[in-house]
């Protein structure tokens, strides 16, 4: 009897054996259960600006869907950083996972961005979103590996115009010798060098207390900052020149980025292509509603006749055969297509 016994216990211990490889292909192991990940979103544009309410819904989407295994924790406003190549660095460096930064200030990390700042180099918003959302775009993109960057999509900051103090901007010749803040960007420098003015980088962070001071009496940027960083305070002409289509562009560390398990890269991807195409349409909203804003806060606000824009466009020439051999003509004559 007791051989009987022994003999079905070791049966039934054979049997349990057997079962166990099926039950675990059904289940995930309890350490991919418990493994969370952290993504620090380092940012300059305040909590009132697309970017960031766009930043709020992506943060949903990514705590929520991947059931707590990611965490979102938001810094608009410059809180970490001052300036946007500050933040790229971080990326770069693995000291933050992510950041949404203007596209100019990429060029000094890689110099193929510099064709999205040539002057005039888009007509209009589908002829941004052509080139950036296209082949040309996902290229560069693609290229920031080899910085230790991954490049998800392009956001939107919208056309950049100039503002100053002194008065309104009608052709290249108001602008000598006024003293311009420009992005930390030398084809932005150049540019308004080749309008006449005495144009320099400076931190975005610390801009409106040097144009206070009158460190500088002229600056550019999107509308929307003009309005959500309250410039009207201390700029009184402003000039719809729409000089030059500033995408953002929404950044990880690749290193961080190819250590999330394949599902959470896609649901990454996934949320990073919701806030592109939300937070354009957001900001193209805001841009309306800020420039009633600005007027009403006191702005004299003068846009560019076509006849004007061309005088602009025929003197930042220049800039483009300056810049052909640093970025390559066949790169310049593809964005341009995107016109076409």
């Amino acid at each position: 009897m007791k051989k009987i016994i022994g003999f079905a216990l070791v049966l039934l211990l054979l049997l349990s054996a057997c079962g166990r490889p099926n039950d675990q292909s059904t289940s995930t192991s309890p350490g991919e259960e418990e493994e969370t990940y952290t993504i620090r979103m380092a940012y300059l544009v305040p909590e009132e600006h697309s970017a960031h309410i766009q930043s709020l819904k992506f943060k949903e989407k990514l705590e929520e869907e991947s059931n707590g295994r990611l965490t979102v924790e938001l810094y608009p406003n410059g809180q970490l950083y001052g300036s946007d190549r500050e933040a790229i660095e971080a990326v770069q460096l693995g000291n933050l996972e992510m950041t949404i930064p203007a596209v100019a200030p990429l060029a000094s990390f890689n110099e193929k961005f510099l064709v999205f700042d040539l002057p005039f180099l888009f007509n209009n918003y589908d002829a941004a979103y052509s080139a950036l959302d296209g082949e040309l775009g996902q290229e560069l993109l693609d290229s920031l590996e080899q910085n230790d960057l991954k490049g998800l999509v392009f956001g939107e900051n919208g056309f950049r115009h100039v503002s100053n103090n002194e008065k309104p901007i009608e052709s290249p010749e108001d602008m000598a010798g006024l003293k311009l803040r420009t992005l930390e960007n030398p084809l932005h420098t150049d540019t308004f060098k080749a309008f006449g003015a005495n144009a320099s980088p400076f931190a975005f962070g610390e801009l409106y207390t040097a144009l206070q001071q009158g460190t500088y009496d002229a600056m550019e940027c999107p509308i929307s900052l003009y309005y959500t960083n309250k410039f009207y305070e201390v700029q009184d002409y402003l000039t719809l020149t729409g000089h030059v289509y500033a995408a953002a562009i929404v950044l990880a560390n690749n290193d961080f980025y190819n250590s999330l398990p394949s599902d959470l890269q896609e649901l990454v991807v996934e949320a990073s292509e919701e806030f592109r195409d939300e937070q354009r349409t957001l900001a193209q909203q805001q841009d309306v509603e800020f420039l009633e804003q600005l007027k009403a806060e006191g702005m004299q606000v003068n846009d560019l006749t076509a006849e004007q824009r061309d005088e602009f466009r025929q003197a930042a020439q220049s800039v483009y055969d300056k810049y052909e051999s640093q970025i390559g003509k066949d790169l310049i004559d593809r964005a341009l297509a995107a016109n076409e």
